[in-house]
């Protein structure tokens, strides 16, 4: 038997970057229409607290993205995600999740 060559990551951190734009492009449709949803039918101050919220998580995730392809396009062999870096991800998409079923009820 031969030993195994080199893991060769080919366009896998090309894909990887792909997806984290595609994620980023939904995030902000989303927050563009929790914000639409908000303020549709007249400003309260509930819907000014949701529209404050909703952008703050859509500029945490877009921050954290960002930081993400940098990293995945300075490097060769990019290294791992930190597991803190998804863990704030996910909690990002989640508290989205719920500020926007939130916004429907």
């Amino acid at each position: 038997m031969s030993a195994a060559p080199d893991r060769d990551p080919g366009l896998q951190p090309e894909r990887t970057r792909l997806a984290w734009r595609r994620t980023t492009l939904s995030s902000t449709a989303a927050a563009v229409l929790a914000v639409k949803t908000a303020l549709h039918g007249g400003v309260s101050a509930a819907g000014l607290i949701a529209c404050a919220l909703c952008c703050g998580l859509w500029l945490a995730f877009q921050l954290l993205a960002q930081r993400r392809i940098r990293a995945l396009t300075a490097a060769p062999n990019p290294t791992a995600l930190a597991p803190r870096y998804a863990t704030l991800a996910v909690l990002c998409a989640l508290a989205t999740a719920v500020c926007a079923a939130a916004l429907v009820v």
